[in-house]
């Protein structure tokens, strides 16, 4: 969402290698719950990555409620949690619940 992997997948293994930090703690699981006010960021070794600065130049950074960025310290605010209208993905929940209740 802050533009700093080009892809899910590819921030998910950004945060497994430890290129991300939360509120400047390195952190290493992409399943991390974030609180509101949390500071995401690129950790400091990891700034110069190809990836990263491949990333913040092509993608566009969806100025979503929730969210704010920071383009000078490449990190960005979590600033609360979303209502389901805000995310703009057409999810069909039900068909989540009926995964998972099996």
């Amino acid at each position: 969402r802050l533009g700093i992997a080009p892809t899910r997948n590819g921030a998910r293994q950004l945060v497994s290698h430890k290129h991300i930090t939360v509120n400047g703690k390195v952190s290493n699981i992409p399943s991390f719950l974030l609180k509101a006010g949390d500071i995401v960021g690129v950790r400091e070794k990891s700034k110069s990555l190809e990836v990263v600065l491949n990333s913040l130049e092509t993608v566009r950074y969806s100025h979503s409620s929730w969210l704010e960025w920071d383009q000078d310290q490449l990190a960005g605010k979590f600033l609360n949690v979303p209502e389901r209208e805000d995310i703009p993905e057409n999810i069909k929940e039900q068909l989540i619940v009926e995964l998972y209740s099996k």
